[in-house]
């Protein structure tokens, strides 16, 4: 949680949100696949951690979820599972 709150600039309760959201189990499928190469989890989250603030969020998404396109992913679904915990 600390090195995701890190890389995207956002509190700890996000972060949480995050990963309790569908698009954390996403980004858990990402760890799991790092940890194919790297048996460190530290390694491993920061390699997933990576590998999603170099994806942008695009149309779509933008037009489905309300993040701002050219967000990176990580940040923009972070902050969007913090929303959407305050809302529900």
């Amino acid at each position: 949680m600390t090195h995701i709150a890190k890389t995207t600039s956002q509190p700890l309760e996000s972060v949480r949100a995050f990963l309790d959201s569908s698009h954390g189990r996403h980004f858990a499928d990402t760890v799991q696949d790092a940890l194919l190469s790297s048996p460190d989890m530290h390694q491993a989250v920061a390699q997933a951690s990576q590998k999603w603030m170099s994806w942008t969020i695009g149309r779509t998404i933008q037009r489905n979820y309300g993040i701002p396109k050219g967000l990176p992913y990580l940040t923009g679904f972070v902050i969007q599972s913090a929303v959407d915990q305050d809302c529900g």
